[in-house]
């Protein structure tokens, strides 16, 4: 189980790597920025089960780690350029070794936690981190690029 759960991580991160690249090659749009926070938030539904629960402090924990600290590399390391009538994520080298280093610090921190709770709510809770990570990151690119399509509107 152990060895799974490395390498499902492992996938993920590379997963988020080829996904975030192929990102930088299409034009933004409100939908790309703020579909990903919406999709992932019915994963919330995994709560129904009553092994994945856990107690509101720990799911508050963990959003606010998500949203204090994980999240902020990726504000700082994503920018948004107008390229004639578009709008695009330029990339950043920095982005890899933040996505590689937070899935260095999920496994480090995932064999901490699973000595406190079962793998069922270790999973819920960093998923809550890792969306606690994905709102405030995807707000503010959102609210990115608002300010760009309202300056070349208004023609600035």
């Amino acid at each position: 189980m152990q060895t799974s759960a490395i390498v499902g991580s492992l996938l993920g991160a590379a997963l988020v790597v080829a996904w975030r690249i192929r990102e930088t090659q299409t034009p933004v749009t409100a939908k790309k920025l703020l579909i990903p926070p919406l999709g992932m938030s019915t994963g919330f539904c995994m709560f129904l089960a009553p092994q994945m629960r856990v107690p509101w402090v720990w799911a508050a924990c963990a959003f606010a780690a998500g949203a204090l600290f994980f999240s902020y590399p990726l504000i700082h390391t994503s920018r948004l350029v107008r390229e004639g009538d578009v709008v695009m994520m330029q990339r950043s080298r920095a982005f890899l070794i933040i996505i590689l280093g937070l899935a260095v610090v999920r496994l480090a921190l995932r064999q901490y936690v699973e000595q406190y709770v079962s793998i069922p709510q270790t999973a819920g809770l960093f998923f809550i981190l890792a969306f606690g990570m994905l709102l405030p990151w995807r707000v503010v690119m959102f609210a990115r690029y608002r300010e760009l399509v309202t300056v070349a509107y208004r023609g600035g």
